[in-house]
């Protein structure tokens, strides 16, 4: 398992909400008012159905994804599964930069192109990160943030077979960022299947330690997810760092299910 692997367990509950998507994530002055939202309830109107599909989700990652995930990681050695990872982050460059520029962040958009250049050259096709020694960090921005940016409140939770938590918003924003990354296009279909499998297994392969953490450490797992999915996605709305761990347990604990942006 990477070093970076190996960190907390308030850490841990931001990065379980990444294992549960098992197929796959200027100022702010429009705030989303999200006020009729008082309590975690009003936001999941059908729990019971997101319980069973999350059930579902659930018992196919333990039985099926983890143990192939285990498997990898004993397989690959750290630096191949950091290349990989790092080349499936390069291929995201359309969807970055075109995000960063649509909430107005056109340094940011500018970095991304630049990390795009650099990695996709002297990177060796984005499998090395070269762009990030030389203080081109990356800019990871998609049209979910983009809708709640601009003041898009975030509907309700939903979990949905295979690609795990979600609100409206940030579904709509899948599709929009699923015509941006381009490759749906211009790769064959069952290419792209098989790098969307590559791309999911070593991510997990990733967080194996941490997820069997979150699973002991909560009394409701379905509700620890959920609270930390709503709270990554508002730390990324509001480009907090999300995986700075005291910000992060803070986060973690906190019950004020409050809107995407307010202060």
């Amino acid at each position: 398992m990477s070093a970076c692997a190996r960190t907390t367990l308030s850490r841990a509950a931001i990065i379980a909400v990444m294992a549960a998507v098992l197929l796959s994530p200027g100022p702010v002055g429009a705030a989303s008012d999200d006020s009729g939202w008082e309590d975690a309830s009003a936001r999941d109107p059908i729990e019971r159905v997101n319980r069973s599909f999350f059930w579902f989700n659930d018992k196919l990652d333990t039985y099926t994804l983890a143990p192939i995930a285990r498997g990898w990681d004993w397989l690959a050695p750290d630096p191949l599964q950091q290349s990989i990872s790092n080349f499936f982050a390069n291929l995201r460059f359309p969807v970055n930069m075109v995000n960063n520029v649509l909430q107005g962040k056109f340094g940011g958009g500018a970095i991304t192109t630049g990390r795009f250049v650099v990695n996709s050259t002297i990177g060796l096709a984005g499998l090395f990160d070269p762009a990030a020694r030389w203080g081109m960090t990356p800019q990871p921005e998609d049209f979910g943030q983009t809708l709640g940016r601009w003041g898009t409140p975030p509907g309700p939770y939903l979990v949905l077979p295979l690609l795990g938590p979600l609100n409206i918003r940030d579904g709509g924003g899948m599709v929009v960022d699923w015509g941006l990354s381009v490759m749906p296009f211009v790769v064959n279909g069952f290419v792209l299947l098989g790098g969307n499998v590559v791309n999911t297994v070593n991510t997990r392969a990733g967080v194996l330690q941490e997820v069997d953490d979150a699973k002991a450490a909560s009394l409701d797992y379905y509700v620890f997810v959920r609270n930390a999915y709503f709270q990554r996605r508002q730390a990324l709305i509001r480009d907090l760092d999300v995986d700075e761990p005291a910000a992060a347990e803070e986060d973690l604990y906190d019950d004020s299910w409050d809107d995407d942006t307010s202060e």
